[in-house]
């Protein structure tokens, strides 16, 4: 009998700040992925690529019980570590040789070999990584927590005309990316636990120029695809499609309506009804948190 599952970790302690998971999956037959934000270096069933960041939900075929493990970016971090903006891998599956050539071909050996491990072969980039971009950090971090609007977002991290903020504000809002929101926890409440990040000594147009370098797409994207990761993980405690689409900070039920049809290719009833298998992993990791 061919079985389904999939199964999260966190991450090793060498990839702390650069990956948000590891993670193995088996399905019995195709999956609906839906964007997260995030890129991942996917290994198995013959093959080994990098899944850019997504801005509608696609279909993963694989052989029937085929077994796939990977590591899941850190949003904002992935290009840092693969050498290439982000936004160039957008909404696309590239081999590991595509984009290091042969260098990328002889990794893609040893993971499928077994000699390597997916987050081994992150681990090997990572004397090459520089620091995170604080101010990108900074406005993920703020959009994550429940920002209603880009507009105020960026101008909370870019303050213009401030002074500069202290390393520990900024250790603060990068901590932001990788640690989990309890879905029960209202967006005002994850966003009192971000100290003020900002301000930086960047423009609003630079720092949209380099968000979208570093997470794949703009900040307004990125918003509706992280406000739909809040619906997805609060689905299981509410009750109804207006209480959903309340507490995950949309503007009316219409409002979610029309973000899930875009993200996900269904409506609300039918996504929320029959969710992947990846989306209940999500649910459950949260709901453990």
């Amino acid at each position: 009998m061919i079985w389904s599952m999939y199964e999260e970790a966190a991450p090793p302690g060498p990839l702390a700040g650069v990956a948000r998971c590891v993670w193995r999956s088996a399905s019995a037959g195709p999956k609906r992925i839906v964007p997260d934000g995030c890129l991942d270096l996917v290994v198995g069933d013959g093959g080994v690529f990098i899944a850019g960041p997504d801005t509608a939900a696609w279909s993963s075929v694989t052989r029937p019980g085929a077994e796939l493990r990977g590591v899941r970016f850190t949003p904002g971090r992935a290009p840092a570590v693969l050498g290439v903006a982000a936004d160039e891998l957008r909404d696309r599956r590239v081999s590991l040789g595509e984009l290091w050539g042969q260098a990328g071909e002889v990794l893609a050996e040893r993971l499928l070999s077994g000699e390597l491990t997916p987050a081994q072969a992150v681990a090997s980039r990572l004397p090459e990584v520089g620091p995170a971009d604080q101010a990108v950090a900074a406005l993920i971090a703020r959009l994550d927590a429940g920002a209603a609007r880009v507009a105020e977002a960026a101008a909370m991290v870019t303050g213009a005309g401030q002074d500069g903020v202290s390393p520990a504000q900024v250790a603060e809002a990068t901590a932001m990316l990788d640690r989990p929101t309890p879905p029960s926890a209202a967006p005002e409440v994850a966003a009192a636990r971000l100290e003020d990040p900002g301000p930086f000594a960047v423009s609003e147009r630079r720092l949209r120029r380099r968000f979208v370098q570093a997470v794949g797409y703009g900040p307004a994207t990125y918003l509706r695809v992280t406000r739909f990761q809040r619906a997805v993980a609060l689905a299981p405690r509410v009750d109804g499609l207006a209480a959903l689409a309340a507490a995950a900070g949309y503007s009316d039920q219409a409002h979610l309506s029309r973000d899930c049809r875009a993200l996900t290719g269904l409506t609300p009833r039918a996504y929320f009804r029959t969710p992947s298998t990846v989306d209940e992993a999500v649910r459950d990791r949260l709901r453990s948190a």
